[in-house]
């Protein structure tokens, strides 16, 4: 059914495309694949075996931590869940950079290999799927786009997260380890800052996490401009240990490059997207993780029952904690006495809809693991109260870092 203009230009482009290789998981997304596959074993659509399954990667399929490995495990262990071949019925264009050009290139590759759902999980993809979703002759496939905000009506939608949750609990994590370690200063390796909202709420999110426990605690960022570069990553993580003598660093940025560096300079990290306490064993506390395969299951499953109607059943996907989508990764052998105990207290508080990161209220952790809500505004980092807000403004439009964050 995909149109032969597509598959022409397909089988003329020299483009990275392979089925999936071994769909190894982070500790936390294999226990809750398992637990996820186990209980809805019963009501799994079955095989459909000319279901095929599209992804454009931004970095490698075969890297071993970090943004696209996590997409990659989410991908296949929803397509496991559902009895879907990995290997015959995963199409993947990987190493596509953010360039309209070629990611719309990407998109008639897998097109014209007859895929019935494009997932592009870079920011940057954005514009080029919009234009694949609105084109007539793509009308049958479902386009899905991770971290981005346009949508249609009938097959285009975006899925992202309430990932300042989990960050909000890294800074936990990070404040007790500061505070065992007798440095007050933390290091950000940011892929970007008030540029865009999902950035700075990060930071602003980890920062009051570690102000929680430490409240004499100062993060300073070192934003590099550009969402995953290992180089990049790699010196800007030497450089806050350089310039600021910082005892951890923490990271929004794709690869494991900033823990590596952690580690090879003996001060601990905070890493991001998936557990990479297998890259920097010595240095690694935990990481804020997304379990990709709880939206990626869902929409394949949408899609093979009926594309037709994807965008009434899924539509627009946004989850948190509450709904498993967002996490952080076991704790190592490397975090302070007591993290677990407050980090799961904190969370059944987020869960439990009795308090959230950006409500207006602060929360003061004792030493004796006490945490208590305090009516208080949220400050500024120059000097001005912030308002309580709103997954809109999270996601979309905060342009400012809290008090505590120094950005170079």
């Amino acid at each position: 059914m995909k149109k032969l203009l597509a598959l022409a230009l397909a089988m003329s482009m020299v483009v990275s495309v392979a089925g999936c290789g071994s769909s190894s998981t982070s500790t936390s997304e294999a226990d809750s694949s398992s637990s996820a596959s186990a209980e809805s074993a019963e009501e799994v659509v079955s095989a459909d075996e000319d279901f095929m399954v599209g992804a454009i990667y931004i970095t490698s399929q075969n890297d071993t931590a970090g943004y696209t490995y996590q997409h990659h495990n989410g991908i296949t262990t929803a397509m496991e869940n559902l009895g879907l071949d990995t290997a015959t019925q995963l199409k993947i264009v990987d190493n596509v950079p953010e360039d309209d050009t070629q990611v719309a290139a990407a998109i008639d590759n897998l097109a014209g290999q007859g895929c019935d759902v494009i997932f592009g999980i870079s920011f940057g993809y954005i514009n080029a799927m919009d234009a694949a979703a609105n084109q007539e002759e793509y009308s049958d496939i479902v386009f899905s786009h991770a971290t981005g905000y346009m949508s249609n009506e009938s097959n285009f939608n975006n899925y992202f997260g309430r990932i300042y949750q989990a960050r909000y609990l890294s800074g936990i994590a990070a404040g007790m380890k500061s505070l065992e370690v007798g440095n007050d200063n933390l290091g950000y390796v940011a892929a970007w800052n008030l540029g865009y909202a999902e950035t700075c709420s990060g930071i602003n999110a980890f920062t009051l996490g570690v102000q929680a426990v430490n409240p004499d605690a100062t993060v300073y960022v070192n934003e590099i401009s550009s969402w995953g570069d290992e180089a990049l990553e790699r010196q800007a993580a030497q450089a806050l240990i350089d310039t600021y003598n910082v005892g951890i660093i923490t990271q929004h940025s794709d690869s494991a490059q900033p823990q590596m560096v952690a580690e090879e300079n003996g001060i601990y990290g905070c890493g991001y997207n998936s557990d990479m306490t297998e890259q920097a064993p010595a240095a690694h506390i935990t990481a804020p993780v997304w379990n990709w395969y709880i939206y990626y299951q869902e929409a394949m499953e949408a899609v093979m029952a009926d594309s037709s109607s994807f965008m009434s059943t899924v539509g627009n996907f946004y989850g948190g904690l509450a709904e498993g989508f967002v996490d952080v990764s076991p704790l190592s052998d490397n975090a302070a006495a007591g993290t677990q105990e407050i980090i799961d207290e904190v969370a059944a508080m987020m869960v439990a809809g009795e308090w959230d990161v950006f409500s207006g209220v602060s929360l003061e952790i004792a030493a004796d693991g006490t945490i208590t809500q305090v009516e208080e505004p949220v400050m500024k980092n120059d000097g001005t109260e912030a308002d309580p807000i709103d997954d809109g403004v999270i996601c979309g439009s905060m342009n400012y870092n809290v008090a505590g964050v120094v950005a170079g």
